[in-house]
């Protein structure tokens, strides 16, 4: 289920043909899902509700062909690696990994693990990949440690351009959102001759703050008439509530755009979270990061001889960004309306429950304030 399989037009600009962030050309995401076990929880058993999501940003060698790129922090409580980097050279050179908060590691690792790979384990590749994380130690084992460098390859080896599964899959599988089932969403815009798309893992919120096109849903579907999951969480994860949580947005597009640009996008995820009724809490990990592959050829300028070795480079011009960063917005906001329709039920350690967002019941409410 998506939002507009349901009628529900988010903003004014149209999606591109899969409204995903596999509509960007190259692009591809793939997923590898870890889903066992059911009762109490047993640290190092489970239950189990985790995975790995990676998007990898073209269709050439991610690792030493990069793209420009740039991050944004609203909120800190949280982690990307790699941003430092990016925030000095302005460059992506990896696939892009999500995942849970304590499996950060892993799945960064494996990433440099799959380059080598690729590379036959040459010494010449070095990288600083981006890894992203959301916290889902409501539902799920998160210090048994369960994913490992394998799921990071299989999820790899199963990114694709075609349609993104979207909610309990991958990184978002064990996510909550607004104190509904949460996880992965994708959405997409045309912005003139060019295509934005993203990504979120969502897992933040409150209940009583999610507006969706502007329609306060959440105040509607109060916790007393559909229980939050927060409310069930025993003692030992008392500091873990709807209050935190984290999103991470991955936005992509085949403009040419600078660094710096890339970063403005990269900030305008946090205007499409606004509207979906987020003030980025305290204890949020609310963190961006856009990359654009309309210059391709970064790592071809010159040669070992060549006293000024240079590249001839494209940007758009300043005064016509506008429908990149509008689109932006919107496609963050329907990405997140897509996770939480996407997402189903889902029943995790201790039987604590996050329940999905009824379709049903959201276009009772839609209707009454005139959408859909």
């Amino acid at each position: 289920m998506r939002a507009r399989s349901l009628g529900i037009r988010i903003g004014r600009m149209e999606p591109g043909d899969l409204n995903a962030i596999t509509d960007v050309a190259g692009v591809r995401v793939g997923h590898a899902t870890l889903i066992s076990g059911e009762g109490p929880l047993k640290p190092g058993e489970g239950p189990v509700r985790t995975g790995v999501t990676v998007v990898v940003p073209h269709d050439g060698d991610v690792w030493t062909e990069p793209v420009f790129a740039g991050g944004h922090r609203l909120n800190g409580n949280g982690e990307l690696t790699g941003l430092e980097w990016i925030r000095e050279a302005g460059l992506l050179g990896a696939p892009i990994g999500l995942t849970n908060t304590h499996s950060l590691g892993v799945v960064r690792d494996a990433l440099i693990e799959a380059g080598a790979r690729q590379h036959d384990w040459s010494d010449a590749i070095w990288a600083l990949p981006v890894a992203g994380e959301t916290y889902d130690g409501a539902l799920n084992d998160i210090n048994g440690f369960h994913v490992r460098p394998e799921h990071v390859h299989q999820a790899l080896a199963a990114a694709t351009r075609g349609p993104v599964a979207e909610g309990n899959v991958g990184g978002g599988t064990g996510m909550i959102c607004h104190e509904f089932k949460g996880g992965i969403g994708t959405a997409s815009r045309r912005a003139r001759a060019w295509m934005v798309g993203v990504l979120v893992q969502a897992n933040y919120g409150t209940r009583q703050l999610l507006r969706i096109d502007g329609v306060p849903v959440g105040a509607a579907i109060p916790t007393d008439t559909v229980p939050s999951p927060w409310d069930q969480v025993d003692a030992v994860n008392a500091r873990a509530t709807a209050e935190g949580g984290s999103v991470i947005g991955i936005v992509a597009t085949d403009a040419p755009l600078l660094p710096h640009q890339c970063a403005r996008l990269a900030q305008r995820v946090g205007m499409g979270l606004a509207r979906m009724g987020s003030y980025a809490s305290h204890g949020s990990g609310d963190l961006f990061l856009a990359f654009a592959t309309g210059n391709r050829h970064l790592s071809h300028g010159g040669g070992e001889d060549d006293p000024r070795p240079t590249v001839a480079l494209r940007m758009v011009v300043d005064d016509h960004i506008n429908p990149l960063l509008e689109a932006v917005a919107e496609a963050t906001e329907e990405a997140i309306t897509n996770a939480l329709l996407a997402a189903e039920t889902m029943t995790g350690r201790d039987g604590i429950t996050a329940y999905a967002l009824d379709p049903e019941r959201l276009m009772e409410l839609m209707r009454a304030h005139g959408r859909g």
